[in-house]
């Protein structure tokens, strides 16, 4: 089998397997337990909050874990959102969100919240440009996405961030994706809520976090929890956590390394896409060039002229795994929003497929695949 779908989950590094069988063996009390054993195990969660926060420019008091990317998103904006004064219910959440961040939004209006999306520029940007129109005086919360998990587009988060504190509006931003793929700290973003998770870098599944910037109020959606500091119920599983701090450890230090192998990939397939004269082409490439910001290690493909879950399902069965878009949302029959507000015709949004890299990708990999392409191409 070639693995192709690194966006949507990725094999445990051996760090991290080898702390999460060593914690599971030895570290196996309750935190909050009194004892010596929870002591042990309170010790070891503290140690990882501390990694994981220091990975983003944090403080540790103000990171809290969760059971992933997803719990991370709608924990996040709604305990902001109930921290709001009661004259600040608008939320603006950008249209190319996570399924998570949208379930949120739901949520948020069923409380008598007002959500509304912003749409990106004609480069699948969102900007100033794009929020300050939608602004108004009760204004009190926005969500961007740091990197798109379809495209893999990296938005201004700074440029945005600054804006908005100067209004005195919170920013929040979903870097499930972008963690561990491009470094940042949470003040060079200048974001007040950052959510992460543990299997996007080579972490075990089931972890994640959610950090909220020293001074922003919220309100726990749980405020009664035992757990986490209140922002969530729960034991908490400090094996997982561990391995998910000795993940994200190893994989934000290969960053620099792993970036120049992801160009170099991304470069590779588009040459053999030409090589091979398939009709198939990278939508950031199509639609945007070369000069904006893009994780290189995903790769959205469109244009091969079938749905894009008939080429997933032909290459499945010629043992390459590739993927149509966010793993959460496979499945549904829709166009991923993401393409729709980047300008794809619906034709174009349905033939799109993701191929997304990770550290075990070779060359000899992508020309498997572009020969599975270039076969399918042949029986049109």
């Amino acid at each position: 089998m070639i693995y192709l779908d690194y966006a949507a989950s990725s094999p445990l590094c051996e760090e991290a397997l080898q702390t999460l069988m060593t914690m599971s063996r030895d570290v196996y009390a309750n935190a909050s337990s009194l004892h010596d054993g929870g002591g042990r195990a309170a010790h070891i969660l503290e140690r990882s909050r501390e990694f994981v926060a220091g990975l983003i420019g944090g403080d540790p008091k103000r990171l809290y874990f969760t059971s992933g990317g997803t719990e991370s998103n709608i924990l996040a904006i709604h305990a902001l959102a109930r921290g709001l004064p009661e004259e600040r219910r608008h939320v603006l959440v950008s249209a190319m969100e996570h399924h998570s961040v949208k379930l949120a939004a739901t949520g948020l209006v069923e409380l008598g919240y007002e959500v509304e999306l912003v749409w990106p520029d004609a480069w699948g940007r969102i900007t100033r440009e794009q929020i300050e129109p939608l602004l108004r005086p009760d204004t009190g919360l926005v969500s961007v996405q740091h990197a798109n998990s379809e495209t893999g587009l990296i938005q201004p988060l700074a440029e945005i961030g600054a804006f908005l504190h100067e209004r005195g509006i919170l920013l929040h931003t979903d870097a499930v994706q972008s963690f561990g793929k491009v470094g940042f700290s949470v003040e060079e973003l200048e974001v007040d809520a950052v959510s992460i998770s543990s299997h996007k870098v080579q972490g075990p599944k089931g972890v994640g976090a959610v950090y909220i910037r020293p001074g922003v109020s919220y309100v726990s959606v749980y405020p009664e929890a035992l757990h986490e500091d209140s922002f969530r119920p729960g034991t908490v599983n400090v094996p997982a956590i561990a391995a998910f701090a000795a993940a994200a450890v190893h994989t934000c230090g290969l960053i620099e390394q792993r970036t120049e192998q992801y160009v170099s990939l991304r470069k590779y397939l588009t040459e053999r896409f030409r090589e091979y004269e398939l009709p198939a082409y990278l939508v950031t490439d199509r639609l945007l060039g070369n000069a904006l910001n893009i994780l290189p290690h995903i790769a959205g493909c469109a244009g091969l002229g079938y749905e894009g879950q008939y080429v997933m399902l032909e290459c499945n069965r010629k043992g390459l795994c590739i993927s149509t878009g966010s793993a959460c949302s496979s499945g549904h029959q829709a166009i991923p929003d993401t393409l729709s507000a980047l300008g794809l015709s619906e034709g174009e949004g349905h033939s799109f497929f993701r191929i997304s890299f990770g550290p075990d990708t070779t060359a000899q990999h992508l020309d498997r695949l572009v020969q599975a392409l270039h076969e399918l191409a042949q029986t049109k």
